[in-house]
């Protein structure tokens, strides 16, 4: 049977053939152009990487190595992972063989607990995560292997080697943060005879929940979380790191702190206090009347609405229209859901009346951290972690992927303010 090393092996040398092929061919040809204002607002829409796991198309959403992410919402986060490194999924073999590879290396050193433990109490859950991370590099294979000597056409092998150990360990870790940073009790350990979704589910603990139906909403965040073609805040930063040759524990932390910011992962828990505090007003779920009053109240004291627009999207998140669909078929009467799918009745419609705002739609935050709610986790900051979790199977699989196509090193060219003002006069 093949393993996913003997799998990648295979394809890593078509991939490059092709890319040669590519760059021989059109290699002069001009990519993109950018702008002055581009330069100034954070190079938005300057195609300038090579990101192969997956893309975004304005008018599509998340497609994942060509396949819709909507094709993919009854996938596991195992199939998913290997869809990201081989760029197929597997096959019931191939499937059985990776996830005993994942599985065998779930444990986590106790020196890991220990640092956790010793923290501030009221330390930030992505930051103990980071924290996590780092302490766990000493145990990086590319690392110990780059410093003995390892030949570059050997970069991926111990880059996947990496990104195993930490996809099997982050659920582990993330459900012990969740144990340890809430007073949740003792850290249940992992079990090597379950998958990835219902091993984390069984390490959080929570008690008194539906366990099949939570079971079912983990893999769809998994799932739906797991990469977002390269240029985004955290990937970009990971691939950046990464192509200095520090190994992935180091790009994932770094990956994962931008994770951390509002402006990113830190979107779902604010979406969720907006519509809390809408509920408090209101003492239960607004009507549709209700809430048009409230999108202009929000809209005109200056604020935008949380959990509506995109960077890159103009058209519905699949990964919302894919939460919308779990919350309609298990919980369509709680509160904060019914607030959610009322939102989107009417907020796009108010928004496309403001002219200046090009994306009325709403992305995945407007729905998940409602769904986690649902189910009792109701610590907020905790919420970025669970996304981190499932960002971790594109983050991870990207590096491969660049140190298996020998991806060189991340350094664009900067320059001054005064520079910019004598080239456009």
């Amino acid at each position: 049977m093949s393993t996913i090393f003997d799998i990648l092996s295979r394809k890593i040398v078509e991939w490059r053939k092709e890319e040669s092929a590519i760059i021989e061919k059109g290699g002069t040809k001009v990519l993109s152009q950018v702008t002055v204002a581009q330069a100034y607002g954070g190079m938005r829409g300057v195609a300038s990487i090579i990101c192969d796991t997956s893309r975004v198309p304005q008018e599509q959403g998340l497609i994942i190595r060509e396949i819709p992410l909507k094709q993919l919402l009854d996938k596991t986060p195992e199939e998913i992972f290997f869809l990201l490194l081989t760029a197929e999924l597997p096959n019931k073999d191939q499937l059985a063989d990776f996830s005993e590879e994942i599985r065998s290396r779930k444990y986590v050193p106790k020196y890991v607990w220990d640092v956790l433990k010793s923290m501030p109490k009221d330390s930030h859950p992505m930051t103990m995560l980071n924290t996590a991370i780092l302490v766990l590099q000493k145990e990086s294979v590319f690392s110990k292997k780059y410093d003995d000597g390892m030949r570059k056409e050997d970069y991926w092998k111990a880059t996947l080697e990496d990104a195993l150990n930490l996809v099997a360990k982050i659920p582990a870790i993330a459900a012990g943060i969740y144990r340890i940073r809430f007073n949740k009790g003792d850290i249940i350990a992992p079990d090597p005879a379950m998958d990835l979704t219902g091993d984390y589910v069984h390490m959080l603990g929570l008690g008194e929940i539906n366990k099949e139906e939570f079971n079912d909403l983990m893999r769809l965040y998994l799932v739906a979380h797991c990469d977002h073609e390269g240029g985004n805040v955290s990937a970009l930063t990971n691939l950046t790191i990464n192509s200095a040759l520090s190994d992935i524990y180091y790009s994932l932390s770094g990956g994962f702190d931008g994770l951390a910011g509002p402006l990113h992962g830190l979107a779902n828990q604010e979406c969720l206090k907006w519509i809390l505090e809408i509920m408090q007003k209101y003492g239960n779920a607004p009507s549709k009347e209700q809430l048009k009053e409230i999108v202009w109240n929000t809209l005109n004291s200056g604020k935008v609405i949380p959990g509506y627009g995109h960077a890159v999207l103009r058209v519905t998140d699949p990964r919302f229209e894919g939460f919308l669909e779990f919350g309609k078929s298990h919980f369509p009467e709680d509160p904060i859901f019914l607030t959610v799918s009322r939102l989107y009745d009417v907020v796009p419609e108010e928004l496309k009346k403001v002219e200046k705002i090009k994306n009325p739609w709403p992305n995945v935050d407007a729905a998940s951290g409602s769904m986690l709610y649902h189910y009792g986790i109701k610590e907020f900051s905790y919420y970025t972690v669970v996304f981190a979790v499932s960002r971790s199977l594109g983050l991870t699989a990207q590096a491969v992927v660049n140190r298996a196509m020998n991806g060189p090193l991340i350094r664009p060219k900067s320059v001054t303010s005064q520079y910019v003002k004598e080239f456009v006069s």
